[in-house]
């Protein structure tokens, strides 16, 4: 299940930017951020596959939501201009942003690759 994030809750489950300058992960596991609004059309669509991610991937990666309308702070400090926009959260090394509502197969990719640094093999 997918875990909405606040204000709050992401200084301490992703990064304290009021305690920290540079990126410093507070999370136990990679993370996957959906910057999402309930009027997007493309944020609909991909919220599904995102419930299903976080079941196929649940002991590995946390996934989050945050609402950029209830949420702008959080939104404006990572420059979302388009939504929804996707940020992968490795455990280490800084956090990669993809914007628009990607198909499953290609966010299985980038978390197997980005996240969970496995090797992609293509036959």
């Amino acid at each position: 299940m997918t875990t909405p994030l606040t204000y709050e809750t992401f200084k301490t489950k992703v990064f304290d930017f009021e305690k920290n300058q540079e990126w410093k992960f507070e999370g136990d596991k990679p993370c996957l951020i959906d910057f999402w609004a309930a009027w997007c059309g493309p944020c609909r669509m991909i919220a599904p596959v995102l419930e299903e991610l976080s079941e196929e991937y649940k002991d590995q990666i946390n996934i989050y939501k945050v609402n950029t309308e209830e949420e702008p702070e959080l939104a404006a400090m990572f420059g979302i201009r388009s939504i929804p926009s996707l940020l992968f959260v490795p455990m280490n090394g800084k956090p990669q942003m993809a914007a628009g509502a990607l198909p499953k197969h290609v966010l299985k990719e980038i978390i197997d690759r980005e996240l969970l640094g496995r090797k992609i093999i293509t036959i």
